[in-house]
């Protein structure tokens, strides 16, 4: 049984029973707006995170998806990444190879991984720049208020600490405005040396979802979706707001445990 509510700035409030249910409609979602953007521009952009995420889309691998979802114009991203090698236990793509990618036929060369042989810094500029390659190219899209580039989809988790991406709270890059890419040394949680998308990349997504489960995610999970007062400092999660794109959050009822529920409907 699921729940869901739309808050007045129009996000949307998923939650789940069982998590069955919600990488289920998770799947389905992915493989309609992927449908509907190879309709309208002939690829998918997409953008993955780590964590949990990547078990939680692992119906993409069975049917029907397998056979109906047109994998062979689909374009794969990192909104973040440990700057480790890729076969390292770390990386993120490591995770998304091992758990999904290498599941589904999607064309090698339409990957896009980090540079895993440079610096941190290195890695972030050099990232960048493929993006700026491929949104002159329109594999991209480009914003309509920015030039930011419009991801088709940008998946997202989240950390007890509200963080999202790279972006953990009270971090300078927080403020970044002019980077599509950054990097931190010093991330509170290891490894310290990460890439990540900046929040104007984020928000300039065609549709952003954040995926959230355990019980350990709740009190972040509250403080970013529900009002909760101007005194409360707002965490990264918070800060996702698209400028003109559709937000959705997907939740367990762990992590939901202490939403204000009075707005939502089965």
């Amino acid at each position: 049984m699921a729940f869901s509510g739309a808050k007045e700035d129009g996000r949307e409030v998923k939650i789940y029973e069982y998590l069955d249910e919600l990488s289920t409609d998770l799947a389905e979602y992915i493989s309609e707006l992927s449908e509907a953007s190879v309709k309208e521009r002939g690829v998918f952009a997409i953008a993955l995170s780590g964590g949990s995420l990547i078990s939680l889309i692992r119906k993409l691998c069975e049917a029907p998806y397998s056979k109906t979802v047109d994998w062979s114009k689909w374009y794969i991203f990192w909104v973040d990444e440990r700057v480790v090698a890729k076969n390292h236990a770390d990386s993120n793509y490591k995770l998304a190879k091992d758990g999904f990618l290498s599941k589904v036929p999607i064309v090698p060369s339409h990957v896009h991984s980090i540079n895993d042989t440079v610096s941190a810094e290195k890695a972030a500029e050099d990232y960048e720049f493929v993006i700026r390659q491929l949104v002159r190219t329109r594999v991209i899209s480009v914003s309509d208020v920015s030039d930011c580039p419009k991801f088709d989809l940008i998946l997202l988790g989240m950390g007890p600490d509200g963080h999202i991406a790279s972006l953990f709270p009270d971090h300078s890059i927080l403020d970044e405005k002019d980077e599509w890419v950054t990097f931190v040394t010093d991330s509170p949680k290891p490894p310290p040396e990460r890439i990540t998308f900046t929040l104007p990349v984020i928000n300039s997504a065609s549709n952003v979802a954040v995926v959230v489960t355990g019980s350990s995610k709740a009190e972040a999970a509250h403080l970013a979706i529900d009002d909760v007062g101007p005194d409360v400092p707002s965490s990264p999660a918070k800060m996702v707001q698209p400028t003109k794109g559709k937000l959705i959050w997907y939740l367990d009822k762990a992590a939901a445990s202490k939403l204000d529920c009075t707005k939502f409907s089965e």
